[in-house]
């Protein structure tokens, strides 16, 4: 209960404190504010360009079904969230490069916690998740793997830090 208290009080300050730039546009100093509040930090963070760079990385999406059905970063399996269970991953092996993400990175920080007190050794989390992924301009595509610009935003409170993209409430 006291982290559902938490997060909607993290939002509304940043709102009322000035997150927008002259243009309207978020600014990132709080989002990187949120994040730095939200995550634990039990799992490594991954740069977007960090990200892309690491060789032979497999992404690995926590967010739900429906999430990922409108949009993912390609070629990402859909290990879920609430449905994860280690054996959704146990045909991957332990020492493989593994970024795991969702919207903002919290259920993806739970999810590779869980992976590496599992024994898997380079687990990472997306930094900022998909919304940076889409904010940075980086490629996303739906459930036909073609590309697209549509983003499942979660809700309107979270969405407000989806810069970039069409936003989607379903």
């Amino acid at each position: 209960m006291k982290k559902r208290l938490k997060i909607p009080f993290i939002v509304i300050s940043m709102l009322l404190f000035g997150c927008y730039s002259s243009d309207g546009q978020i600014t990132s100093k709080p989002y990187r504010a949120l994040l730095h509040t939200l995550y634990k930090k039990q799992v490594p963070l991954l740069s977007c360009d960090g990200a892309q760079a690491l060789q032979e990385a497999r992404f690995l999406d926590t967010r739900s079904k429906s999430e990922y059905a409108v949009s993912h970063i390609p070629y990402a399996r859909w290990v879920g969230y609430e449905e994860f269970s280690l054996d959704r991953v146990k045909d991957i092996p332990k020492d493989a490069p593994l970024v795991v993400y969702c919207s903002v990175g919290v259920r993806s920080e739970e999810v590779g916690k869980k992976m590496l007190d599992a024994g898997y050794t380079r687990v990472y989390n997306l930094y900022g998740s998909l919304f940076e992924w889409v904010n940075q301009d980086k490629p996303i595509v739906d459930s036909q793997e073609q590309p697209t610009s549509r983003v499942h935003a979660y809700s309107p409170a979270w969405g407000i830090w989806l810069r970039k993209g069409e936003k989607v409430y379903e």
